[in-house]
């Protein structure tokens, strides 16, 4: 059996080849008229530059805990942690931003084309939404097997492995993973109520603007 890790890198090929099929399949739906397509554009750049400030960020974070993790492990002589477990936090930690950054790229290049679509049929909508929402499940599927797959066998190359240690790096894989995700989620939450209220404020209450209205930018910025 444990010869068999290999199986791990046929799972995430699977996974992650579904979700490149997925994500063509969605890219090949037309965006609509040259003003959708506009808006679209627009919102791809917030969402852009939304990514960027929150990943600059989020790598201070990373580096302060990582640092904190590194004088525990070798501090206590690998007792209190293994001396690789420090590094499968930062691993976690960039395959989660890198599902993340997927995701919103599908997401922004979905969104017109789902709009688009549902003009037709509300069922061809729903399947441009349904093909582009399994594009992040299935990368945060792949990407999770092939990180922990990459741990078993680097570690059964060099020959540190044992059970305890591949134990702990999953849980600690799972912590940077998490870690990351937590920062999108508090963050994207803080973001988007922050565009919807400012939106409200300025364009309904001020400039009187109907809600949604693409010609107020915090709209843009809520749909990021």
């Amino acid at each position: 059996m444990e010869n068999l890790f290999w199986i791990g890198f046929v799972g995430a090929a699977i996974a992650l080849c579904f979700a490149l099929l997925q994500r063509n399949k969605v890219m090949k739906f037309s965006e609509g008229d040259d003003r959708m397509k506009e808006i679209a554009a627009s919102i791809r750049q917030g969402a852009n530059a939304y990514l960027a400030r929150q990943y600059k960020t989020v790598a201070i974070v990373f580096a302060i805990v990582f640092v904190i993790l590194l004088i525990i492990a070798f501090a206590s002589g690998g007792k209190m942690l293994s001396r690789v477990t420090p590094f499968a936090f930062v691993t976690g930690g960039i395959w989660s931003m890198l599902a993340g950054f997927i995701g919103m790229r599908i997401a922004t290049n979905s969104n017109a084309r789902t709009a688009n679509a549902a003009h037709e049929s509300l069922n061809k909508g729903l399947n441009v939404a349904f093909s582009s929402g399994s594009v992040m499940g299935f990368t945060v599927v792949g990407l999770g097997i092939l990180d922990i797959t990459l741990w078993y066998f680097g570690l059964k190359y060099i020959g540190k492995f044992d059970y305890e240690t591949i134990a702990n790096i999953m849980v600690m894989n799972g912590m940077g993973a998490s870690f990351m995700a937590l920062f999108a989620r508090v963050g994207g939450g803080i973001y988007t109520k922050a565009a919807d209220v400012g939106a409200d404020l300025v364009g309904k209450v001020e400039a009187g603007i109907p809600e949604d209205d693409p010609r107020n930018p915090a709209t843009i910025a809520d749909n990021v």
